[in-house]
């Protein structure tokens, strides 16, 4: 696990820890987040209604034993800047999980923070042209990122202005 976490942090990631599948929350009002407040609603097939359920993602992190939780700083302006440093979050961390499953993590599943934003519209009417690094993220999955990276030491703060630095999370189980 040592190998994820430095290379993680080599990618830019500004904090990283390896976790118990068990501290990471979900709930269902995490979904109501997306849905009233989001204008990418419906629109991805990343997002609710498409991503798993909250039950689904509790059910599903039953499975595993391992996870990479982490922390990616994105600097909001320009919105082209922006734009790029989430894709490239979004393709390190399914690098990292396709690493893991080449090592033998058959079941290594990644989900990053925040909507898609490999295409500039999304067809939700054929399959992702991106399936290769698309994921969900954990929001749209029912996680509750602010509970859970408390549950393992970080202390997420809400970002009140635009010009503020994001801190955007990824994760990656691992088994």
């Amino acid at each position: 696990m040592k190998k994820y976490l430095e290379k993680a942090k080599k990618g830019g990631v500004s904090w990283a820890k390896i976790i118990h599948p068990k501290n990471v929350v979900t709930a269902e009002w995490v979904r109501l987040k997306c849905q009233y407040g989001c204008n990418r609603y419906g629109t991805c097939l990343t997002c609710p209604p498409f991503s798993p359920t909250p039950e689904y993602t509790r059910k599903m992190l039953e499975y595993y034993s391992k996870a990479l939780i982490m922390i990616y700083d994105i600097h909001p302006l320009p919105k082209e800047t922006e734009r790029r440093q989430r894709r490239k979050m979004r393709k390190d961390i399914a690098s990292l999980e396709r690493e893991a499953f080449l090592d033998g993590y058959y079941k290594a599943f990644g989900m990053a923070s925040g909507p898609c934003n490999f295409c500039k519209a999304c067809d939700i009417t054929q399959p992702c042209k991106f399936e290769d690094l698309a994921r969900p993220s954990m929001e749209a999955c029912g996680i509750d990122v602010y509970a859970t990276l408390a549950n393992v030491g970080y202390k997420l703060e809400v970002v009140k202005s635009y010009d503020q630095i994001w801190h955007y999370s990824g994760l990656i189980l691992i088994e």
